[in-house]
């Protein structure tokens, strides 16, 4: 059995830290960078450890999406990866568990931009891929974000959803889905 502790950063020991950014930028080839480590450092981090060793990295940031004339409280999940050498175990349901009860607990909906990868989990797990248009709304106003459309997934909650509408999240650096 895989147990799940989700950790406020600010409880993460510094050589963690160290060793999920690690595990981070091996998992995404080298695509996660300094701005993705630090988009939201109060974000909770998931830790399940095994004879000490830490798994994965990070977890449920708190953002806005705009859909249907509203501005949804969104639950996102984000760098969330598994060691190599403990896929295909169970590790990474269990985190997503643990991260799909705070989205459900907190937030009108969870959102996650999917590698190919990560994808077909979150699918399984009744995540449903966003079909309509995705924008992010900068300082330049509502600009189309066309690269992230079909690899956007949401997590549906008690706000009702037209996956074909448009959805548009709020500005971050770096890579804003």
């Amino acid at each position: 059995m895989v147990t799940v502790e989700l950790v406020h950063t600010a409880h993460v020991p510094s050589r963690a830290l160290v060793t999920a950014r690690a595990l981070l930028d091996d998992a995404f080839d080298g695509d996660f960078d300094d701005a993705d480590w630090t988009k939201d450092p109060d974000a909770p981090h998931a830790s399940q450890a095994r004879r000490g060793t830490l798994h994965r990295g990070r977890a449920v940031v708190q953002r806005r999406v705009l859909h249907g004339g509203r501005a949804l409280r969104t639950g996102y999940v984000e760098a969330v990866a598994v060691a190599a050498a403990h896929r295909r175990r169970g590790v990474a349901s269990a985190v997503v568990a643990g991260l799909e009860e705070v989205v459900r607990g907190a937030y009108d909906l969870g959102a996650l931009g999917a590698t190919d990868d990560g994808a077909a989990l979150y699918a399984a797990r009744g995540w449903q891929r966003w079909r309509g248009p995705t924008s992010v709304l900068g300082p330049a106003g509502t600009v189309r974000t066309p690269d992230d459309d079909g690899s956007v997934l949401v997590l549906p909650g008690g706000v009702p959803l037209d996956l074909d509408g448009s959805l548009t999240c709020d500005w971050r650096d770096g890579e804003v889905w």
